[in-house]
């Protein structure tokens, strides 16, 4: 048995992808990636294909030579972000929460936007920008047509102690229900911002307004929402002040680190639960 994405492959699955593959010589990976999903029955909550996490999953299954996938047809596009006069600084905003106008949360929805999103975290995270794992939304936080920060979401971690002491989950529940944890991956304040308390405030309206979207978008409703704050460089006060929960550090470890030797900067982990019946719907069977 094989582990990949958050699935198991048994050996007969493995042979069945490499007569699938064996069966038509010209079909693409993405049309393989497709067929093995109808085949395998690995489809989304909303009924789609998983896809992406198939053609992850094959792609691995090919380094470690378990299947041979044809020769890529296209030549990997060059990912890095174009900066642009669009993301320039701008004049700087030093006011109070409270002395704003209104507040939005604008979803990211077309490909200018998402450009422009992906050009800002890039320019102004200190992570930069990385696609965001699964599932995902994101949103610019805007005052007026004024873009004041932005948040992005997706899948959650596959596994961390602290959480999953937390919900007192078993091994077979979280492989099951992890989709309904949602990882909040990017939070930027635009450095030209210096408003007290948007940070706790922008926070509080996303755990509002995030369940309804993403059950638009891929129908089912997460119940928690979780984050990992770099001790060196945040404490995650605005966090605590949105009412999120802290519930422990990570070790210093990569997901990858399976020899136990990498040493990464240590984060905080904190919750939000969206619904007062979180357990019962991430412990279910």
């Amino acid at each position: 048995m094989k582990r990949y994405c958050g699935r198991d492959f048994s050996s007969q699955e493995i042979q069945l992808l490499r007569g699938l593959i064996a069966q038509d010589p010209t079909r693409s990976r993405a049309q393989l990636s497709r067929l093995a999903c109808r085949v395998l029955g690995w489809f989304k909550p909303d009924g789609g294909l998983k896809q992406m996490s198939c053609r992850v999953a094959m792609l691995r299954m090919h380094e470690q030579g378990l299947i041979q996938l044809p020769p890529p047809r296209i030549r990997k596009p060059d990912c890095r972000i174009r900066h642009t006069a669009r993301s320039d600084p701008q004049p700087r905003l030093a006011r109070p929460v409270y002395e704003l106008p209104p507040l939005r949360l604008q979803l990211i929805n077309s490909a200018q936007d998402s450009a422009l999103w992906n050009e800002y975290i890039d320019r102004y995270h200190y992570l930069g920008y990385q696609p965001l794992p699964g599932a995902q939304l994101r949103y610019f936080a805007c005052c007026q047509q004024r873009i004041l920060a932005l948040l992005g979401f997706g899948a959650a971690a596959w596994k961390t102690a602290p959480r999953d002491r937390f919900i007192g989950w078993t091994v077979s529940q979280r492989e099951k229900n992890l989709l309904l944890v949602v990882n909040n991956a990017r939070f930027l304040i635009l450095p030209w911002v210096q408003s007290p308390n948007l940070a706790s405030k922008l926070l509080s309206m996303v755990a509002r307004q995030l369940p309804q979207d993403w059950e638009s978008h891929y129908a089912y409703r997460p119940v928690l929402l979780e984050t990992f704050v770099e001790n060196q460089r945040f404490r995650g006060a605005c966090y605590r002040a949105a009412n999120w929960i802290y519930v422990g550090q990570t070790q210093g470890r990569g997901k990858l680190d399976r020899d136990r030797t990498a040493r990464l900067p240590t984060k905080s982990l904190w919750l939000y639960p969206l619904t007062k019946y979180f357990r019962s719907a991430l412990c279910s069977n």
